[in-house]
Parts: structure tokens; sequence; C-alpha cells
């Protein structure tokens, strides 16, 4: 067993809504899906099916805030908007790449709301407390499970590797534009390419797939307007035959507990 002192929490990110704005922590509780509160709601379309910043751009200035329970929301132009989590014994079927899941709706307010401002007809649904959705098992175990994240339930990035990337850029890009959970500092560019098991604060990680990226990373998470960067540029040094452009690395983790940034983020092979 080894352990790598150099590297520790630079940053802990939670995503409420899919897609939308990202919450940044000083400490982060982890249950069975992830980060508590990551990937709890989704905006769907009228047929059920989720939509991301792929299409939606403007997806990047809605910000959501976990309050008491409450989910609240705010974007340029739109009246603060809070939603209380619907209690409601039906379900409604949502799509989510290849998966059919179990969501309650939110109501008609939020989808009011998110329909007025995303300019498409839409609604809001939330993962149930009591639902299972689980993480491909080519990757995991039979007990891991994942919220409406795209497939795994952390994504982690290194400053080491983004820096490289903005070295080779016109203008430097920030890390938000790539939407991890979990930013690591130290060592050196692309070193979490190798790695395959680390623990954080008592909670072991297996590291099992590199990230492909996609548009969302040509994002303006401040302006949502799109470009070309960082696609092209780490297509010339990133790029995987038949898998895709690669940064980040997707996890898998092994208990609930608390991750806090600055704590060590130990090597383990």
């Amino acid at each position: 067993m080894t352990r790598d002192v150099r590297h520790h929490v630079d940053g802990l990110y939670c995503y409420p809504v899919k897609s939308c704005g990202g919450t940044s922590l000083d400490t982060a509780t982890v249950g069975p899906r992830g980060i508590v509160g990551d990937r709890q709601w989704m905006v769907v379309d009228e047929t059920g099916q989720f939509v991301t910043q792929r299409e939606l751009h403007r997806m990047a200035l809605v910000s959501p805030r976990i309050d008491n329970g409450l989910l609240e929301l705010s974007a340029p132009g739109m009246p603060p908007l809070t939603v209380t989590p619907a209690v409601r014994k039906e379900r409604v079927d949502v799509s989510i790449w290849s998966d059919r899941c179990v969501a309650i709706d939110e109501g008609p307010s939020a989808a009011e709301w998110l329909s007025a401002f995303l300019e498409v007809r839409c609604r809001l649904v939330r993962f149930p407390e009591d639902a299972i959705r689980r993480v491909d098992p080519e990757y995991a175990g039979p007990n891991d499970q994942v919220g409406f994240a795209d497939g795994f339930s952390f994504l982690l990035a290194s400053c080491a590797s983004l820096d490289d990337l903005n070295r080779r850029l016109a203008s430097p890009l920030p890390m938000n534009r790539f939407r991890p959970n979990i930013v690591v500092s130290g060592g050196d560019a692309f070193q979490e390419d190798r790695w395959k098991r680390i623990r954080i604060d008592g909670i072991t990680f297996g590291v099992v797939k590199p990230c492909a990226r996609c548009v969302t990373t040509t994002v303006d998470q401040k302006t949502g307007e799109a470009a070309r960067e960082p696609l092209r540029t780490l297509a010339t040094f990133r790029k995987v035959a038949g898998r895709g452009v690669m940064f980040g690395q997707n996890l898998i983790h092994d208990q609930p507990g608390v991750l806090h940034v600055g704590a060590e983020v130990a090597v383990l092979e």
C-alpha cells in the first residue's frame, strides 16, 4: 500500500440540478449515490427525455441551491423560485441515456419557471429516495448506484492537468468547464490517468474510467455562450480512438462519509 501525500483536495462541488450551475462546498456529505443532493433533480422534455447543456446552453445560467431540504432556483431576469419537494405516490418514467428511471415530478410552478427561462417546454423531476439506478456493471459492483449523474457517482479532475491544458490555449479556462465533484492539487499533469484506487477522508474510491468530454465543456458557465475550446485543443493530445476526448476520471466510492477541502488524497494503487 502506497500513500501519496503530495495530493490534496482543492475543491468539492455539488450540482443539485443536472446540467445547471454548481455549488462549491467546504465539506461534502457522501451517501450511497455520491455527494448528497448531487444531480438529485433533472430537467426533462415533455416526453420525459433528459435535457442538458449539450442542447440548451442557457442551463448554465440556472443557479440551484439546497437549503433545509428546499431547492432554490435563480437565473438572470427571473424571480427566484423555491421548490418544495413534492410528496407524491405516483411516479413518472424518465429517460437518461439508455436508462429508463422513475422520478417525481415537481409540479407546474417549477415547470413554468424553467420553460420560461429555457424557452422550451420542460419539467423538473426529482430522483426518489427509495429508487435505485445501478452503475454500469462493466465497471461497478452490484450495490453501486447513482442518481441522475451521467453514469458515475463522482468525477475527479486535477489542477495540474488543467494547468497543462491552459498552457496550450490562447485564453485559459476555469475548472468549472469540466464540472467535477472533486478537484485535486499536487503532482504531475494527467497523473490521475494511472490511478486505480485512492482514499480521501477514509473513503476509498475506485478510479474506474476516464471521462469522455462533450460540448458542455465549450459552454462558458457564466454567460451560457459556446465556442470551440477546449475540445479543439484537447483533441490534439487527449483523443482516444473510438472513445472520444478525455479529461478527468470517473470514480466509484465504497462507503458513505464526509469529504473536506484540504484533505489528503492517498494513492493506493
